[in-house]
């Protein structure tokens, strides 16, 4: 099947379909994707990052060190994933087609569209909490009834965004995200100079040590260090499919790693600093407890963050289900995420400390991705060396010119599953691999699991031939 999006409309093809994106309307800049992963990053989740070192018996220092280091590696890697959207013009689970199969890529996409529809409710959760301490500053105070009811409106603004499309979500990245940048500055300068918060820059920690020590540490970084980076793989070409090949590829890997850099670790760091004050994980209660009246007016303004990370959570999820075969109106599906999304945000509402719950979902995450992203680049970069049939892709099941399964792909995906877990250290006792509990709590999943399955894939798929019956395009 030859696909020519030039006759479709270019903003439907760009807005609700998983076609390639025309050349001629591929006009997000480097500026654009640096907004866009910077908006989904300033968002209160990110206080949290930093405050569960502290709750973890971290120093403030070794807090500190694991997310600048740990998000350096992570991000570093995810700006590999930017250019195979810029190269392509698909997304992110449509290429998992040339690796896993036309058929054998339902597993990833499944999976991504529960994890994006996961992170949607979360993060409105971390608005709830924010809104709700707002409420309680100016005298409104209200049970679960009202939290769910701001629930409700939330998740309606969000998912009317989302549905619009891509364009939108850049527009509104664009011109919001600078102003939330300078209230979160002048947020930081009140917080790190006021003698009201006091922020203990020399915070000691639980004075860990050894086995207890290099545990936590490895926690950390598996739930928001290297980890944090690793669940942003599966968005990345989504975004950078808009992207024309006349880009420079330095300047679009720079701008797009910075944008998930800088504003991840400077929360992260922002909420160990008044996490060093209230030897609090809850994000409402952190501003609250450092700001007092003040932070009214701000939270106003923050409460952007996690809107701008949902909008990105949603529109990858009716991708993801158009992946599926689903011949349902992404604007539908769009909704339909916003359902779900509602239902699990109450659920959290209900049940589960925060700090345990939130250090379970992270680390969780990687034990799918980590194994799915080595494979992904394994095969992009190592077997079909950035030569995709783009084309092939977009065969109905089927088609002898892409493989409906590709158990090379599938059975290392699984077993690197499988590793991660073993290797695992979670807050939650199910999160606790057996070879984890043997190095006595150190966690070493996302790597184990990513070099199971980078090592598995590439053993199996550079076996295969031609070239051009892996989905790879012929020479």
């Amino acid at each position: 099947m030859s696909i020519n999006a030039d006759e479709l409309d270019v903003t439907e093809a760009a807005e609700h379909t998983l076609i390639p994106i025309p050349e001629h309307a591929r006009t997000s800049t480097v500026a654009h994707q640096f907004w866009i992963w910077t908006g989904a990053n300033i968002a209160p989740i990110n206080w949290v990052l930093g405050a569960l070192g502290i709750f973890l018996g971290l120093s403030l220092w070794q807090t500190i060190g694991v997310l600048v280091i740990g998000n350096l590696i992570g991000m570093s890697i995810f700006g590999f994933f930017v250019l195979m959207g810029q190269q392509t013009a698909v997304s992110q689970m449509v290429l998992s087609r040339a690796a896993f199969g036309r058929r054998g890529a339902y597993l990833p996409a499944l999976m991504q569209g529960l994890l994006a529809v996961g992170w949607c409710a979360i993060n409105t959760w971390i608005i709830l909490d924010l809104v709700i301490a707002l409420f309680d500053k100016i005298g409104i105070h209200g049970g679960n009834g009202l939290k769910i009811g701001v629930v409700i409106v939330i998740m309606a603004i969000q998912v009317w965004l989302a549905a619009i499309g891509f364009r939108a979500i850049a527009r509104f990245e664009r011109w919001t995200v600078p102003v939330t940048i300078v209230v979160l500055l002048a947020m930081t300068i009140v917080a790190w100079t006021s003698d009201q918060t006091n922020v203990d820059w020399g915070y000691a920690g639980a004075g860990l040590h050894g086995q207890a020590l290099w545990s936590s540490l490895t926690t950390l970084m598996t739930a928001i260090g290297i980890g944090w980076g690793i669940t942003w793989f599966a968005y990345a070409s989504d975004y950078s499919r808009f992207v024309s090949r006349s880009v420079s590829r330095r300047k679009l890997y720079l701008g797009s790693v910075l944008g998930q850099f800088l504003p991840t670790v400077w929360l992260g760091i922002f909420g160990a600093t008044l996490a060093t004050v209230s030897q609090e994980v809850d994000p409402g209660q952190l501003v609250v407890n450092a700001f007092g009246g003040l932070a009214i007016p701000v939270l106003l303004l923050v409460i952007h963050g996690p809107i701008a990370t949902n909008v990105l959570n949603i529109y990858s999820c009716g991708l993801c289900a158009q992946t599926l075969d689903w011949n349902v109106d992404r604007r539908k599906l769009s909704y339909g995420v916003g359902v779900l999304a509602t239902l699990f945000t109450i659920y959290l509402i209900l049940n589960g400390d925060f700090a345990s719950n939130l250090d379970g979902w992270l680390a969780g995450l990687v034990t799918w991705v980590a194994p799915w992203g080595a494979i992904m680049l394994v095969y992009y970069y190592a077997i079909a060396r950035q030569q995709i049939d783009v084309d092939a892709l977009f065969e109905p099941p089927g088609s002898p010119k892409v493989p409906d399964i590709v158990w090379g792909a599938i059975i290392p995906f699984v077993l690197g599953m499988v590793a991660t877990w073993s290797f695992e250290y979670g807050i939650p006792s199910y999160l606790q691999g057996p070879f984890a509990k043997s190095l006595g709590g150190i966690d070493l999943s996302w790597l184990a699991g990513a070099v199971v399955a980078g090592v598995l894939s590439y053993v199996a798929l550079s076996r295969r031939a031609p070239a051009s019956e892996v989905g790879v395009e012929p020479a």
